[in-house]
């Protein structure tokens, strides 16, 4: 599990401590709200000698990818197959900063013993710039223990060794990610073939689709109320993906007991107004601000809804690669080719897509899916891939939108 600033954990819970030359969080387990508001009280743990780092357990880093360039035009700007042009995906590139995680334990202190895994990064400033926000972001919405969100991992402690390397500890609640969900739900797709050379029961095969779709509107909702918790409390993510939301189980028949956790807030920025007002930013939201300007966002009134939006248009890709990837074979999609096909092939032509992907048989099940409500995943996906910023809906208006309580048929 992560180790998140602030909260605290019974000695059963196991922990995740990550190392990296700043730190960075790992998903966890959660606690119940009332027992997480007694929890929280204590202290972040501190101190190096606090912790025993065990093996290396995997290691992932970060790319840097920029969806699209904005409209500078108002809410009344009519958008002609032209101006479309102006969206473009730019280039894809691997990030300076590397996450080692490894297995580890508190060794000393009232959590004696706790499991944990511990992260390692590096990279430098950039990577201590990344850190320290991350810490600063976690601490910050786990300020008040009254109304910790259980869809947000929760950081126990941090420390610097004596060779500089900084660690955040955060409490385990689940070594999954949405993405390797995914990747499961995906290689136990059959295909057409298998499906017409094997005997297979049509009422299981229904089934397990039904159990898909319940266990990925859950996925989703998670991360939305995860979100829609940061954004009521001034902070938006920024980096919004598979690999930043958490799970404690990729068990479709499980879904009953999933719970998302959101993850990897070093890119997480301030939009409070009075901090929006002084004009004062780190390197980390240089690009933010920079599109904002460029979408017209000028003002700190725009700027926080430009911010909030942008968050809102990276939760509708990770929309469409829920949709997508769990109900195709494997190789047929992946997040990046799925991107360029929504951003670059298409321009955010939702209708487009939709007549394109109903003309690969590979694809039917993921239309099928987003057909539910009558065409509510198709519509639901297009508000939050809305070429104008201020269009898109908030992350509550998200969770309340009709697909999020379609019924299965």
């Amino acid at each position: 599990m992560l180790l998140t600033p602030h909260d605290c954990f019974s000695t059963r819970l196991r922990l995740l401590i990550h190392n990296h030359k700043p730190s960075r969080p790992f998903p966890g387990n959660l606690l119940t709200r009332t027992r997480a508001t007694r929890l929280c009280k204590a202290s972040l743990i501190t101190s190096s000698d606090s912790f025993e780092v065990g093996r290396l357990i995997g290691s992932y880093g970060f790319m840097n990818v920029t969806s699209y360039s904005g409209f500078p035009s108002g809410v009344d700007t009519e958008y002609s197959s032209g101006g479309m042009g102006q969206l473009r995906v730019q280039d894809v590139g691997e990030g300076s900063v590397k996450i080692r995680l490894y297995e580890g334990r508190v060794s000393q202190g009232p959590y004696r013993g706790i499991p944990v895994y511990p992260g390692q990064r590096a990279g430098g400033i950039e990577a201590d710039m990344m850190a320290a926000n991350e810490l600063n972001a976690h601490i910050f919405l786990q300020s008040s223990p009254k109304e910790l969100c259980q869809n947000i991992l929760i950081l126990l402690g941090g420390f610097e060794t004596t060779t500089g390397e900084q660690w955040l500890a955060f409490r385990n609640d689940g070594k999954y990610s949405a993405a390797d969900y995914t990747k499961y739900a995906s290689e136990r797709v059959l295909s057409k073939a298998a499906l017409e050379s094997t005997s297979w029961n049509r009422f299981e095969e229904e089934e397990k689709i039904k159990r898909r779709r319940n266990f990925v509107i859950k996925l989703f909702q998670g991360a939305m109320k995860g979100l829609a918790y940061m954004h009521d409390h001034d902070r938006l993510h920024q980096s919004l993906g598979p690999s930043s939301i958490s799970l404690n189980t990729i068990a479709e028949r499980e879904a009953v007991y999933l719970i998302p956790r959101l993850r990897d807030l070093a890119f997480s920025v301030d939009v409070r107004y009075s901090y929006l007002e002084e004009g004062t930013g780190s390197s980390l939201s240089e690009g933010l601000w920079r599109r904002a300007s460029a979408a017209g966002a000028v003002t700190p009134m725009d700027k926080r809804a430009f911010g909030i939006a942008d968050d809102i248009y990276e939760a509708g890709l990770l929309f469409a690669y829920l949709a997508f990837l769990p109900f195709c074979e494997p190789g047929i999609m992946d997040s990046l080719s799925l991107q360029r096909l929504i951003e670059n092939t298409f321009q955010l032509d939702i209708e487009a897509i939709r007549e394109y992907c109903l003309a690969d048989d590979r694809l039917l099940e993921a239309v099928k899916f987003l057909d539910l409500g009558d065409g509510a995943g198709w519509e639901l996906l297009q508000d939050m891939l809305n070429p104008d910023f201020r269009r898109r809906p908030i992350a509550e208006a998200v969770l309340n939108h009709r697909f999020m309580s379609v019924k299965f048929r």
